[in-house]
């Protein structure tokens, strides 16, 4: 029987945390928030002491990512204590790529700095469009200005690594006003950009208005359009294409962080609703401010659930997290991590996806095209 080799603690580890808080909810995400902000303080006391219960973790953390939920919502101060916390809680390397996500009308220049002066080095905006009837049909509470004042306030505040997150295949939504929004944010020369196909959860607002027929998203052909569409004018603009919806300047602005979820790294997350893996056990905490609060104040771990991944069930995931980025696969890594040689038990299957043109295969590694990027979830079922 093959055997698995999983990382353990020895590895450098991501460390996530989730703040609940939004302002408003947008009608597409499903996202755990809430918009009433009373027991921020209450939630900031649980997340320290969630960071006392889990310090033997990981040996070192390399990345730092305050996500949301909308992390704007707590002032500059709040989030530099957060940092203050994680640093005293866990072995921090010194070159810690930190993210925070932030939304434009939250944010002004002296926002930028307060977070620059508490060690964040990387920011990711929110911005979603440009254009104000787009941000209105997402339900967004900023406008088109807000969003470009937002990118300029980071690069004032001191940020060189900026990252931009739009989406695409909004309803009413054109080829035409996409690349407008493209345009516009390569104007900013931003280091980063995840460009996000609109998709729609079950119980959110939107997914009702679908079910009643108000509105629909586009079709598979039209969406593999926007997809290739945006793939081809950033790369012709200088930009890398390396996982489904990310795109960096340059290699060292690629999210180190996000990678860790694609290389089965070990990940420690915290607050409501946050997941962690090392090795091949995965949790998450309950997705309920309440139900956090009371399980970390009475001394208990908030974990809502756990799954131990099978040594199937990991190979499944490194082949789905694999053709999900440009980097591919490597065989040889791949055999030794997970027991199988791919190339040999798989080489008809290979083969057949390189020549209808899905991936590539070169010096032992399987790396996705673009057409094989748009298919990536289903590439992994060879």
């Amino acid at each position: 029987m093959n055997s698995i080799k999983t990382m353990g603690n020895n590895s450098r580890a991501g460390l996530y945390i989730h703040v609940p808080f939004c302002r408003s909810k947008c009608a597409y995400c499903d996202f755990y928030s809430i918009t009433e902000r009373s027991q921020v303080d209450g939630y900031l006391d649980a997340l320290s002491r969630e960071m006392e219960q889990t310090r033997e973790f990981a040996p070192l953390f390399d990345t730092v990512y305050i996500g949301g939920g909308t992390p704007s919502c707590l002032s500059t101060r709040q989030l530099s204590d957060v940092l203050t916390r994680v640093r005293k809680a866990f072995p921090i390397d010194p070159g810690v790529e930190i993210t925070v996500e932030v939304n434009p009308g939250d944010v002004d220049t002296v926002f930028m700095r307060g977070l620059r002066d508490a060690g964040v080095n990387r920011v990711s905006i929110g911005v979603q469009s440009f254009d104000d009837v787009v941000l209105n049909s997402l339900g967004r509470r900023h406008n088109g200005r807000e969003g470009r004042e937002a990118v300029e306030a980071a690069r004032a505040g001191g940020f060189d690594n900026i990252g931009i997150d739009l989406i695409y295949g909004v309803p009413g939504q054109t080829h035409e006003l996409w690349q407008e929004t493209l345009q516009t944010a390569l104007g900013f020369n931003p280091e980063h950009l995840s460009c996000y196909e609109l998709t729609i959860e079950e119980g959110t607002p939107f997914h009702g208005r679908i079910e009643r027929g108000e509105f629909g998203l586009p079709g598979e052909e039209e969406a593999y359009r926007f997809f290739t569409m945006t793939s081809a004018f950033l790369e012709q603009q200088g930009y890398t294409h390396y996982e489904v919806s990310n795109f960096a300047r340059e290699h060292a602005f690629v999210s180190r962080h996000n990678h860790k979820y694609w290389d089965h790294s070990p990940c420690l997350g915290l607050g409501p609703a946050a997941h962690s893996f090392n090795g091949n056990r995965r949790w998450w905490n309950h997705r309920s401010l309440e139900l956090y609060l009371r399980d970390v104040n009475g001394g208990r771990t908030p974990v809502a659930g756990l799954e131990d991944l099978s040594a199937e069930e990991l190979r499944l995931e490194a082949l789905y997290f694999g053709f999900r980025t440009k980097r591919g696969i490597h065989g040889p890594d791949f055999r030794e991590r997970y027991g199988i040689d791919l190339f040999r038990e798989k080489g008809p299957a290979l083969r057949g996806l390189r020549d209808e043109g899905f991936v590539t295969l070169e010096n032992e590694f399987l790396a996705p095209t673009c057409r094989g990027l748009a298919l990536a979830d289903r590439l992994c079922l060879l």
